[in-house]
């Protein structure tokens, strides 16, 4: 691969509702991206998603990521025939684990026969049963297995991850090292966005500890502070979040993509190349924008950053294989 094909690969855009799915196409072929996901809420059954992810894998080599947030509950992107109404996470961990993943397989065979391949799933989160409701990116919406149980989300966060894997789509945990304790959601506020509490041995780290045992192949990292990890830099633009912990400690050697970085106001004051050099630098692979036209300037960013730095250069390198490895996995690419 080029230089600019490797780093197409490490971006994944979105495709909103009633967008053009041809002028997707074109671009990301154009521009080599690795990835599409579906946003903006489709409600016209398993046809449209189906026609749409053929379209968009015509004539793309590599195969295309194609993602979608099917958790359930009021988080489920694809809707109408052909997709069950996935019940919120909260109803999900009353089923039992064995149960958990039966159901989780059946819905996830649903994405593979529309053509989806990575699901944006479970939520690894844990809210502390202080706060509930209180936490606005998840407890608002139960969108946690059980409030103040980092155990049961781990048992759940699991079955969730096997399922979805036995169906052979890619699920995602997220969103490391964990929203349960924010106030604000970070897609809509820069406020309340501080967790001041989660450190690098944090109980409620349990549920990505062993989505990651249960074999996810991607994590989710999310765009709140962590001071007690880095005093310094959100979560995904922090080395000591990706590299040192969740690589390192937590031993994952998978795809780290980020959460929104397009429309999401916790980035808004950052350069829109620099979330994307930021995040790869950190130690990161999948940069998520839900702008498609931000795309052109994230890729401008990095061919920059790439030409001056030899260190950078590597970790794009670096990414873009482990985007292509994952790919090897769901029969998108070929290794060698």
């Amino acid at each position: 691969m080029t230089p600019a094909q490797r780093a197409g690969q490490l971006l994944m855009v979105g495709l909103q509702s009633g967008a053009s799915v041809s002028g997707l196409a074109a671009q990301a072929r154009a521009q080599h991206l690795g990835g599409v996901v579906f946003l903006g809420g489709w409600s016209g059954g398993a046809a449209p998603v189906s026609r749409a992810t053929a379209t968009l894998q015509e004539g793309s080599t590599p195969g295309l990521l194609v993602a979608a947030d099917q958790e359930g509950g009021q988080v489920q992107q694809l809707r109408g025939a052909g997709f069950t109404r996935i019940p919120s996470a909260r109803t999900q961990a009353t089923l039992g684990t064995v149960t958990e993943e039966k159901d989780v397989r059946g819905w996830a065979k649903q994405l593979d026969a529309a053509g989806v391949n990575v699901n944006l799933a479970p939520v690894a989160d844990t809210v502390p049963t202080s706060l509930g409701a209180g936490n606005a990116p998840i407890g608002r919406d139960r969108r946690d297995f059980a409030p103040g149980s980092p155990q049961t989300n781990a048992r759940y966060a699991a079955a969730f991850v096997r399922g979805t894997l036995a169906a052979g789509v890619a699920p995602t945990l997220k969103h490391f090292p964990g929203l349960g304790r924010v106030t604000g959601n970070t897609d809509v506020t820069g406020t309340g966005t501080t967790d001041p509490t989660t450190s690098a041995t944090d109980p409620y780290l349990a549920p990505f500890e062993a989505g990651i045992r249960a074999g996810a192949p991607l994590v989710m990292v999310s765009s709140a502070r962590y001071p007690r990890i880095d005093p310094d830099r959100q979560a995904m633009f922090s080395k000591a979040v990706i590299t040192d912990l969740l690589r390192g400690r937590l031993g994952f050697d998978g795809v780290v993509i980020t959460d929104d970085v397009g429309a999401a106001k916790a980035v808004a004051a950052v350069p829109v190349g620099q979330r994307a050099t930021g995040f790869i630098a950190a130690g990161g692979d999948i940069v998520l924008t839900a702008s498609a036209s931000q795309a052109p300037v994230m890729l401008a960013a990095i061919a920059a950053k790439r030409a001056a730095s030899k260190g950078f250069a590597a970790q794009v390198d670096a990414a873009a294989a482990r985007v292509l490895d994952l790919k090897a996995d769901l029969g998108l690419a070929r290794c060698g």
